[in-house]
């Protein structure tokens, strides 16, 4: 603990590669090697860079004096300018060609580009995770019937299987999103005040080639396979907007799928994951609440409100350049991926230690089969040469007092009002043959057989996902 204010992302929620991604250290350590990258670029292409100078700066791209930094930074309020302060300092004979011919975003945003890119990445390689696992769920239970919900009240049956196959395609929605996003970051590389490269035709005596190929040779040091065609001072605020959308669309669906957990936890047919010591309640010891998928709904809304800033920020960027979309970004996009991040560690502990209820679920779908099987009985009666016309009415009218019944807390008993009914020719185990649950859930083990068949050639190479909780 500590007496200042600490995230809850770190202190709690997100894993530790992604909090040491979005470090001060992770940050002002790429400011240097882009500083180093630049010189070294110019060094190649004839300005008056040395390797000595270049070897200096790449020798002191780890030891930031931040006091330094934060020191002069309180005097000249820049914090780019503060940077190089202190990098001259720890490399004093390249003091001089640092920066040479950049501009401030020239370090920030190639940097943000770099580190967003990175943390995709990172975040693609959870939700493959998540996809992987629940894939296996779905096969385990692919032929599982399980009463089906529309409008949250009692449908025809579907199975397990064929719920978790729902889920899977709205990550796999998710999935394309990520790979969008990651398939239209580009360098912004070093394009000047106002994206004209002017000082650069100064510096190259106005050889435009080799200002290509610095931003070229730019963009290959840190794997980017090229700049943006065009750009004002810095790279268009539109890419934080599908960055962000990308990670809303993660929170949208892990809100759906928790949400139904929790709603499936309360009737007990499944069970997020519980430890044996773990508390439910400081006051009802019985409780097993849905914590971890609670939270996840909490995170998610979070993360859904904080992805509007992305689309606010870019609207509202003046002309070539204005800086009231730092301090916004600076916030809001840390925290969006820390947030995805948390949600994708959550929800692939929920997938891998979901409890499956059997006995709870086929009861529950016992209960009200009765009713779902009444098409079913009426159409085998007619074959049998009843009438369809009273055969329905005889059979709305056992449904309509068997609801009843249900109504004054009794059971079920539909199954034994039909079978009193001599009209429907049916003897008990000719109606207990149609009660069969399995009867009822139309093609779901192969639909789910084909889907996950088609997500596993998508996801080739993803690992199941299942990261520790420890809070």
């Amino acid at each position: 603990m500590t007496d200042r204010y600490e995230s809850p992302f770190s202190a709690r929620y997100s894993s530790e590669y992604m909090q040491k991604l979005f470090s001060a250290d992770t940050r002002y350590q790429t400011w240097r090697r882009l500083w180093v990258s630049l010189a070294r670029a110019e060094m190649r292409l004839g300005l008056p860079v040395t390797q000595a100078q270049v070897d200096e700066l790449a020798a002191h791209v780890d030891d930031i004096d931040y006091d330094c930094v934060a020191a002069r930074e309180k005097e000249v309020r820049h914090d780019v300018m503060a940077h190089i302060y202190a990098y001259g300092k720890a490399a004093p004979s390249a003091a001089g060609i640092i920066h040479l011919g950049a501009t401030s975003c020239y370090v920030t945003d190639n940097a943000d580009l770099i580190i967003y890119r990175d943390a995709l990445r990172y975040i693609r390689s959870e939700l493959a995770g998540v996809i992987s696992t629940m894939c296996d769920l779905a096969l385990k239970y692919k032929a599982l019937p399980t009463l089906g919900y529309t409008h949250y009240q009692p449908a025809q049956p579907v199975t397990a299987g064929k719920r978790a196959a729902l889920w899977i395609q709205d990550l796999c929605s998710d999935l394309d999103e990520v790979d969008f996003a990651l398939g239209n970051i580009k360098f912004l590389g070093c394009r000047g005040t106002t994206g004209t490269e002017a000082s650069f035709m100064e510096l190259f005596d106005g050889d435009a080639g080799k200002i290509d190929e610095m931003n070229r040779q730019l963009a290959a040091d840190f794997g980017f396979d090229e700049c943006f065609d065009v750009c004002g001072q810095t790279y268009p605020r539109k890419t934080d907007s599908r960055i962000m959308n990308a990670l809303s669309s993660i929170a949208q669906t892990a809100n759906k799928i928790a949400t139904d957990i929790r709603l499936l936890q309360h009737d007990r047919q499944l069970e997020e994951p519980f430890e044996d010591k773990q508390i439910g309640s400081s006051a009802m010891a019985y409780k097993r609440n849905p914590m971890r998928c609670e939270r996840i709904c909490s995170l998610s809304r979070y993360l859904i409100s904080d992805a509007a800033n992305a689309p606010l920020t870019a609207s509202a960027q003046w002309l070539e350049r204005t800086l009231d979309d730092s301090a916004n970004r600076r916030i809001s996009l840390p925290e969006g991926f820390l947030c995805a991040d948390a949600i994708l560690r959550l929800l692939g502990n929920v997938a891998a230690g979901l409890r499956v209820n059997e006995k709870v679920i086929d009861r529950t779908v016992r209960e009200y089969l009765p009713f779902i099987a009444t098409e079913n009985i009426m159409m085998e009666a007619v074959k049998r040469g009843g009438d369809r016309q009273q055969i329905h009415e005889l059979i709305r009218r056992c449904s309509m007092e068997a609801t009843a019944v249900l109504k004054e807390g009794g059971r079920c008993d539909l199954g034994d009002r039909l079978l009193a009914q001599k009209e429907l020719g049916l003897n008990a185990e000719e109606l207990n043959a149609l009660l069969d649950p399995a009867l009822y859930v139309g093609r779901c083990a192969e639909q789910v057989e084909a889907f996950v068949e088609k997500v596993r050639k998508k996801t080739a190479g993803a690992q199941a996902f299942a990261a520790e909780i420890d809070k």
